[in-house]
């Protein structure tokens, strides 16, 4: 699902899904925990107001193969104390969709 899929679907969104949004718009690989944690690091620093949401994701259908992919990714996670490994809600509004296009995973 892209970002603007995300956004039509509800204006604040989880990181996580934004992550995978913003992967398939580039075509990159989104379950690399370590691209996760520099996609974070790279939003904290932009001060869009992000804040820490639990999230569940096994409640998702397992019968999809990208519902496990996603439910392993996220318990990997859940494991750190890393604030960078952390799920955050996020407002996609407009520029911040802009700040999140304009991550580089080479940077």
């Amino acid at each position: 699902m892209t970002l603007e899929d995300l956004r039509k679907k509800v204006i604040y969104q989880n990181t996580l899904d934004v992550w995978i949004g913003a992967c398939k718009e580039k075509n990159i690989n989104w379950n690399e925990i370590e691209s996760y944690k520099k996609f974070i690091n790279y939003l904290l620093n932009q001060n869009i107001g992000m804040k820490k949401f639990p999230l569940c994701v096994s409640e998702t259908d397992p019968a999809l193969e990208s519902n496990q992919d996603k439910v392993k990714f996220a318990e990997i996670l859940s494991e750190s104390k890393d604030p960078n490994c952390a799920t955050y809600t996020v407002k996609l509004k407009d520029s911040t969709i802009d700040l999140i296009r304009k991550f580089d995973l080479k940077n």
